[in-house]
């Protein structure tokens, strides 16, 4: 076997190649230097990747520029791009149990209960939903009922080129389709980064992209650090635009090196600090079950997690009751290939030292945990942390954890709760709960976030805009309108033979 591949056992009985080289103009690239990926749950190196410079970064835009222009690319119909995006979908789909394996090993997440039926399951739907998008881009014809016989104007959406990509550890594979997909769909070509802590299952979809007939160029695959690759891809003249999936604080540096390159385009999913609402009227069980899904997934490690419970004072006490309960019945940590297991471990050593942080500040502040604890390693695993009677100027409840920490506090009033619920940089997502319908609606349409759910929770789907407000980021993705972030519309005027006057 090549130094560019290597064998990977997992603990399910699994022997599989592993691709450890970037993916350069449909070529697997070794480079100078390599750097490690972890196993959470184990803290065992599983293997080491080779490391992208700045220097391939300008090899991979280059490649992705001669491919949008090439006609092996911009020669093909909507159609045939989407037959391309449908093969990716059919390998994923019967890969996913290859695929999933990897991604549990790399980032700790169950494997039975989450990974392969949620992430692997998504990431294959967006390229078929993708697939049907290909051909249905037509533009819009401005003619006679507005110029009358003089002129006529057609609007096209073009794509804007090679683009870049940078994505996060929680969801590999899914939020790498999120960009990929949509963007192959419009013609776009593309440089993506993976994350430096999870770069295992990114490296599948080159191999992916081969087998589907993806041409040179179109698709290009960096691992490495947002230090240096990153900041490379943002700053980059050869790339029309950039798409983001991370921190706030990094998606404020990107928007100042995106400007002060080349202007280019930017897209943006950042953090939350969701608020999750349960009125004395809420259907109390429903309730129960959404919050449990809505922080614990994941391990909380979701920009969506509802990280703030305001629950009503008259059900506050029944409430935390059976939320704790339910919480310590239902959770069961373990390695996360074993199928009873429901939670896995904090995907890194830096993640679950900024949780005991956290832990550490929400006590000193003086909120009461009543539930959770740190495990003693091998692994970086914990119970998940419960804080009851919460003020809202506490750390906990107004900054981003991005681990399994929630913070519960109790509210009197409708206009109250919503006040507190808004008093947050953040917008990115909510959920409320209550069975007046008026309320329900009112209450979503008041609250400051690009999503709001209403007796569910986080449940967001591939057809339906996803995205947020605030310091929560810029732009939205999937859907129809995942299309627009790598298109632009051009006006082309008809002159129907009138002389210049």
């Amino acid at each position: 076997m090549s130094k560019l591949f290597t064998e990977i056992k997992t603990p399910d009985g699994r022997t599989i190649e592993q691709p450890l080289g970037l993916f350069i103009n449909n070529e697997w690239v070794a480079t100078d230097d390599v750097f490690a990926t972890i196993n959470p749950s184990t803290e065992e190196t599983i293997c080491s990747v080779y490391k992208a410079t700045e220097k391939h970064v300008d090899l991979a835009v280059k490649a992705a520029n001669e491919a949008f222009k090439s006609s092996e690319w911009s020669d093909l119909s909507g159609a045939q791009r989407g037959d391309i995006l449908y093969k990716m979908y059919e390998i994923i789909k019967r890969d996913a149990e290859t695929i999933a394996a990897i991604e549990t090993l790399d980032n700790g997440k169950s494997y039975h209960a989450e990974c392969l039926p949620g992430d692997l399951t998504e990431s294959a739907e967006v390229f078929k939903y993708y697939a049907g998008w290909a051909d249905k881009q037509t533009g819009q014809l401005i003619g006679s009922s507005v110029f009358g016989k003089n002129k006529l104007c057609y609007v096209e959406p073009v794509p804007l080129g090679a683009v870049g990509c940078i994505v996060p550890w929680n969801f590999p594979l899914c939020m790498m389709a999120w960009k990929v997909a949509p963007a192959l769909a419009t013609g776009c070509t593309l440089v993506v980064k993976s994350s430096e802590v999870t770069p295992l299952s990114a490296l599948h979809l080159g191999k992916i992209a081969l087998e589907a007939g993806l041409p040179k160029g179109v698709l290009n695959i960096l691992s490495g650090y947002g230090a240096d690759v990153g900041s490379a891809i943002v700053s980059h003249p050869g790339l029309k635009k950039v798409a983001f999936t991370g921190s706030t604080f990094t998606g404020q540096k990107i928007m100042q090196a995106a400007g002060a390159s080349n202007l280019k385009k930017v897209t943006l999913e950042c953090g939350g600090k969701s608020p999750y609402i349960v009125f004395d009227d809420a259907d109390l069980e429903l309730a129960l079950e959404w919050a449990y899904y809505g922080i614990w997934y994941n391990k909380g490690e979701v920009c969506t997690s509802t990280s703030r419970f305001f629950i009503h004072e008259s059900i506050y006490d029944e409430f935390i009751e059976k939320f704790k309960k339910q919480t310590e019945e239902k959770i069961v940590i373990g390695c996360p290939f074993n199928k009873k297991t429901t939670f896995g471990p904090v995907v890194s050593s830096m993640q679950y030292n900024k949780v005991k942080k956290y832990v550490d500040i929400g006590k000193k502040e003086g909120a009461k945990l009543i539930s959770g604890e740190f495990i003693d390693g091998p692994g970086y695993f914990c119970k998940p942390f419960i804080f009851i009677d919460c003020a809202d100027d506490m750390t906990i409840m107004k900054e981003e954890i991005f681990g399994p920490v929630v913070a519960i506090t109790k509210f009197k009033t409708v206009d109250e709760v919503v006040e507190r619920a808004n008093d947050t940089t953040y917008g990115l997502a909510a959920a409320l709960f209550s069975n007046n319908i008026t309320k329900a609606h009112n209450v979503a349409s008041r609250l400051e976030a690009g999503m709001v759910w209403i007796n569910s929770n986080g449940d967001s789907d591939i057809h339906v805009p996803f995205g947020g407000s605030k310091m929560s980021g810029i732009g939205r993705e999937l859907g129809s309108y995942a299309l627009d972030l790598f298109t632009e519309n051009k006006a082309i005027h008809v002159n129907m033979s009138v002389p210049f006057k």
